[in-house]
Parts: structure tokens; C-alpha cells; sequence
């Protein structure tokens, strides 16, 4: 595995705390701001933005696993584009399906997507500041 791993899996796991912190934070402010509507709009919309933001920590993870294989560029940038595209169409699926429900306060689900990103960002800083990664290779040069 590159050096990297330890530092994917720990931005996912903190990544999967924060979201489901998010989550508890974003239900009870939406429910104070527009009762059961903002209540469902502040999980949904932090779910959603966590889940898309970590597939693309997990997806990079999981490319990893190829690295000793011939095809591992290949397969890798295939997972991790192939990730990108399947968040774009489960974002335009939803945008769509939930545009007009009623049972959903998208405003508050809109807060809640965009604090999920920023604290996404935030989170990938401090993990990545704090990381040890070695800048030297095994390999020798040719």
C-alpha cells in the first residue's frame, strides 16, 4: 500500500464521524427553523453532501488496493473518475426527485450540504497537516 493509506482511512473515518455529527447538528436546527420538514432537509442535506464528499476518499482508498498490478494507473483513475460521474448522476437523480417535495425543507437541506463541504475541507486539512507521509522513494532511480 502507498504511504498515503493510513492517512485515506483516517480522513474517512473522521469524515464519517463529522457526517454523522452533521447530521444530529443539521436535524435539530432544521426542525427549530421549519418543524418535520427541516427536520428531514437537515439530514438528508448533510447525508448527502458527506456521503458524496467521502466517496471520493474512499474510492482513492480503494484504488490503492490495485499498486502492485500492471493496470493499477489504469484502474485507479477508472475508480475514481468512474466515483465522480456516479455522484454526479445520484446529485441530478436527487436534485430532481426532491426539487418540489413537500415533506422537505430544501433550503435547510441546502445549509446542510454546504456545511458538510466546508467541514469536509476543514477536516481533510487537519488530517493531512498532521500526517507523516515520507517524500522519499524505495524505488531506485534509473
Amino acid at each position: 500500500m502507498p504511504a498515503s493509506q493510513p492517512v485515506l482511512l483516517r480522513a474517512l473515518k473522521w469524515g464519517l464521524i463529522v457526517t454523522a455529527a452533521l447530521i444530529a447538528i443539521f436535524a435539530v436546527i432544521g426542525y427549530l427553523v421549519s418543524g418535520q420538514p427541516g427536520l428531514w432537509g437537515g439530514m438528508l442535506g448533510t447525508a448527502l453532501g458527506g456521503l458524496f464528499l467521502m466517496m471520493t476518499v474512499g474510492s482513492i482508498a480503494f484504488a490503492n488496493r490495485f499498486i502492485e498490478r500492471d493496470f493499477y494507473i489504469t484502474a485507479f483513475f477508472g475508480i475514481v473518475l468512474g466515483s465522480w460521474v456516479l455522484k454526479f448522476i445520484v446529485f441530478i437523480v436527487a436534485v430532481v426527485l426532491l426539487r418540489d417535495a413537500d415533506w422537505l425543507d430544501t433550503r435547510v437541506m441546502f445549509f446542510g450540504v454546504i456545511a458538510s463541504v466546508f467541514a469536509s475541507l476543514v477536516l481533510d486539512v487537519i488530517v493531512i497537516s498532521r500526517s507523516r507521509i515520507p517524500i522519499l522513494s524505495d524505488s531506485p532511480r534509473s
